[in-house]
């Protein structure tokens, strides 16, 4: 059985839309960040950054949310979340979830946690937080005009799971000053995927109740 390490609202949201999606048997294992559970020498064994989520699939434990969906589309190919191994579109499912962790999600914990590298600098601070907030607002005009063409969803007619990948960071992003919705296709995107039972129970089993994205 499926562990996921998670703590509400934080990385996990992705593989933990995908795992219900899949509908396939896990638990949730809460790493309680209000007591730095994330840093204990116990969850560190399994993740030694001490960061969430990790999930454990037997003896084999797996951290960075990307990595964790694709272990698990790999693990159940059946279900249809991403494009058959070897196929243009398997290469544009890599592209564009590797897009998403490595350069939106990027910006966006640079803007929520500018502190971490401005120090005790309040000016480098906000200045930090305002350029990621411009470069995370690049990105998401990377994702709305290719949607424009290629939508509704990224690859096309059939949801993946960079779908459910952009829904967990549409979320944090909400407070931007363009926020992901303020984007058309972006905001279709998201109205089919919030609708969705298994995306509704991820974050419910999460406790989140302010809104999906």
């Amino acid at each position: 059985m499926y562990i996921l390490h998670y703590y509400p609202g934080n990385a996990n949201a992705a593989p933990h839309m995908l795992l219900e999606e899949l509908g396939i048997e896990y638990e949730l294992a809460l790493v309680d960040r209000e007591i730095d559970a994330q840093k204990s020498s116990e969850y560190m064994k399994i993740n030694p950054m001490g960061r969430i989520p990790t999930l454990v699939d037997g003896d084999c434990s797996i951290f960075e949310a990307a990595a964790i969906v694709l272990h698990l589309v790999d693990r159940h190919p059946e279900a249809g979340f991403a494009p058959a191994v070897g196929t243009s579109d398997r290469a544009q499912f890599y592209q564009w979830l590797t897009f998403l962790t490595n350069s939106l999600q990027e910006e966006l914990m640079v803007w929520q946690y500018p502190d971490r590298l401005a120090g005790n600098n309040k000016a480098a601070e906000k200045a930090i937080a305002a350029g990621a907030e411009k470069r995370a607002s690049n990105f998401l005009d990377v994702i709305e005009n290719h949607l424009e063409s290629n939508g509704p969803y990224f690859l096309g007619d059939r949801i993946g799971a960079a779908d459910l990948y952009l829904t967990m960071l549409a979320r944090w992003a909400r407070p931007m000053v363009k926020p992901p919705r303020s984007r058309p296709n972006i905001s279709r995107l998201l109205d089919l995927t919030t609708t969705r039972p298994a995306v509704k129970r991820a974050y419910e089993g999460e406790g989140i109740t302010d809104g999906i994205a």
